[in-house]
């Protein structure tokens, strides 16, 4: 079930809006079905990304976790980047984007969604 928290959406929202942001998605399917379906809700939003400036960046299979402690194994990962907050933010209120969502949320049993910053210096 997908389930974004007020309080932390708020916050991100709230923060400035003048970079890029990079959103970490980490995906546990439903058993039955689940990856074929959110293939399927990928196929619905990526016009409606492109409408709001977003695009994939990466998208991969979960392979076994290689740490100890609290890492846990997720089925896929997905990396979207948003050219600003407001950008993320408007996309999700979008009707055409929220009948996609509908399919995607179908298609998964947990999630973490975790927005990225840039790490001056990093690269």
């Amino acid at each position: 079930m997908v389930s974004l928290s007020p309080v932390a959406v708020d916050a991100f929202l709230n923060e400035d809006d003048d970079s890029a942001v990079v959103m970490l998605n980490l995906l546990r399917f439903e058993p039955d079905g689940g990856r074929e379906r959110y293939l399927e809700y990928i196929q619905m939003a990526k016009p409606i990304l492109a409408r709001f400036g977003a695009k994939i960046l990466f998208g991969g299979n979960g392979l076994p976790v290689l740490t100890t402690g609290h890492a846990q194994q997720w089925d896929a990962v997905v990396l979207v980047q948003y050219p600003h907050r407001s950008a993320f933010k408007n996309m999700v209120g979008d009707p055409e984007y929220q009948i996609a969502f509908k399919v995607g949320e179908a298609a998964i049993a947990d999630i973490g969604l975790q927005p990225l910053t840039h790490i001056g210096g990093l690269m």
